[in-house]
């Protein structure tokens, strides 16, 4: 089985963190994104993962491609990088990936956090899509039904058809599929929402075709997209993983909890928490840190934080704030 990750967008929501790092691969308490992603498919679906498809963006160095390589050689996965040249919306993102389109997979968007029960099936479904109920489905794709039977998928609806969002996670029992519905929006120029090629409009053109498709739930749906949102996610993840402590050092520190200390990162003389997370490499000295987020090989001293976010090896010293630093940024 395959799992099709798009992740060519520039993560601009998350900014400044996103600058270097694709969002995808920030961390969230001590895993990057794409990690516990892959980790959820891996403990819940019935099949074997045998291989990774990143859509990456044109510019995305080979450091990106070596961190995936090493999620999957982790995992015993094949890493696939094809490239989405422009962005040209969801579905045409997947359609950059059109060669490694066969087989049966999951096509899932990196935007977002997820569990779910364990699955023992996937069925004789030709698509599975996950939904969640929303209150406000105006911002995302919607299930159509009537009765029981999907009948449309729909892109940000104006009207109120459906409160069963589509989160950004579909089974492809076949992703030629999938591959030759992409083919037909491509050759015919059929654009939806935004003016873009839309994943969504793939599926309701096999729909018509009198394709077989089902939905599923999640029982926890956590979004990543923007900065409020990561650090609310990093909260809860905070809270559900508060047994398993990490691996770095505190010494001479009270300690709130739930905290976070990745392995290599160092903390002293300080007060730290509720709710931080402190990835590696990082070293916080004689300060007093709450609520936010330090990331790799940043460094926090004679300071006093909360709701915060310090970039990879950025340095803080002297302050008293509510600051969002980006990577390789010094505030004195």
């Amino acid at each position: 089985m395959k799992l099709v990750i798009p992740m060519a967008g520039r993560g601009t929501r998350v900014r400044p963190h996103s600058h270097v790092t694709p969002k995808p691969l920030l961390n969230v308490r001590g895993k990057s994104m794409i990690e516990r992603l892959v980790d959820t498919f891996i403990r819940v679906l019935p099949g074997t993962i045998d291989e990774g498809v990143f859509i990456l963006g044109p510019d995305f160095g080979q450091p990106v491609r070596d961190m995936l390589s090493q999620i999957c050689d982790a995992r015993g996965m094949k890493a696939r990088f094809p490239v989405q040249e422009t962005a040209q919306g969801t579905g045409h993102a997947v359609f950059a990936a059109r060669e490694h389109l066969d087989g049966d997979g999951i096509v899932v968007f990196a935007d977002t956090l997820f569990d779910m029960d364990p699955i023992d099936s996937l069925g004789d479904s030709d698509v599975v899509a996950w939904v969640k109920h929303v209150d406000d489905p105006s911002r995302f794709g919607v299930a159509v039904r009537e009765g029981e039977k999907i009948v449309a998928f729909v892109e940000k609806p104006q009207k109120l058809i459906s409160t069963e969002a589509l989160i950004g996670i579909y089974y492809c029992k076949d992703l030629k599929q999938l591959r030759r519905a992409l083919q037909h929006l491509v050759d015919n120029d059929i654009r939806g929402v935004g003016n873009e090629i839309q994943l969504t409009d793939a599926f309701d053109f096999l729909l018509k075709e009198d394709a077989l498709i089902t939905t599923a739930g999640v029982t926890e749906w956590l979004d990543c997209g923007t900065i409020p949102a990561l650090m609310e996610t990093t909260q809860i993840i905070l809270d559900k993983e508060a047994d398993q402590p990490g691996e770095g050092e505190i010494r001479n520190c009270v300690v709130h909890e739930p905290v976070f200390v990745a392995r290599g990162a160092i903390i002293s003389d300080s007060v730290v928490g509720p709710y931080v997370s402190v990835e590696a490499g990082a070293v916080i000295s004689n300060s007093v840190v709450s609520r936010s987020i330090v990331f790799a090989n940043a460094e926090v001293s004679d300071t006093s934080i909360t709701d915060s976010l310090v970039g990879q090896s950025a340095s803080v010293k002297p302050a008293r704030a509510k600051i969002n630093v980006g990577d390789h940024s010094t505030i004195e």
